[in-house]
């Protein structure tokens, strides 16, 4: 995987002849990976500034028309699109597939699952629910349908995500020690790889972003 140092490097050349929305997208990007590589011994801030280097990326104008989710996906849809040498099928399928099939199986990155409990929702629609996305996940995985697997993973991730973010997870905590550790590596793959295509996908538009770069 390139370093933020590195792609820092190769976006100094090509900045100038980027549309204003996308150099800054790459910029911040960039800045927040170069921070998440400071963090070695501590995957919780780890993937906390990864999760920040992804969103500098794609997020667009927050608002009640697409969820933050929703813009995941759509971006996950143009990054594809411009990734000619498979690249992020690559990080999925030649490094993490173990990560990826533990991630999946657990039941405390899976939404439903939380909103049941929240809910008191004895029915275990739940169950069903988490069942069926790990059939497709499973699926996804072996025929290997990168927008598929792509789109569970970062929507597990967004879970854990929240917990984090939301302090619904203590600090360097017992509980789901090596799923923090697993999203850390996954991330740490993903984001410099999302952000090298970035680069290479010439003007490819990926929107306005939602706190533009403003003189004083």
């Amino acid at each position: 995987m390139p370093t933020a140092a590195e792609l820092k490097a190769r976006h100094r050349g090509i900045r100038d002849a980027q549309p204003e929305a996308l150099r800054v997208r790459i910029h911040r990007a960039i800045s927040w990976l170069a921070r998440a590589e400071r963090e070695t011994g501590d995957p919780d801030a780890r993937f906390l500034f990864l999760w920040i280097a992804f969103n500098a990326a794609y997020a667009s104008e927050f608002s009640f028309e697409h969820s933050e989710r929703e813009q995941a996906r759509m971006f996950v849809a143009q990054l594809l699109a411009i990734d000619p040498g498979h690249r992020l099928h690559h990080v999925l399928y030649d490094q993490f597939t173990g990560p990826i099939r533990t991630l999946v199986e657990n039941r405390f990155v899976f939404e439903p699952f939380w909103k049941a409990l929240r809910e008191h929702d004895s029915s275990e629609r739940w169950a069903e629910q988490f069942a069926g996305s790990k059939r497709v996940a499973m699926k996804a995985l072996m025929a290997q349908e990168t927008a598929v697997l792509l789109s569970i993973v970062l929507d597990r991730l967004h879970v854990l995500r929240n917990q984090l973010v939301h302090g619904g997870a203590t600090w360097n905590g017992a509980a789901n020690r090596a799923q923090v550790g697993d999203a850390a590596r996954i991330m740490g793959a993903l984001v410099p790889t999302v952000i090298l295509l970035m680069m290479e996908g010439g003007v490819a538009d990926f929107g306005e972003i939602a706190f533009p770069l403003l003189a004083g």
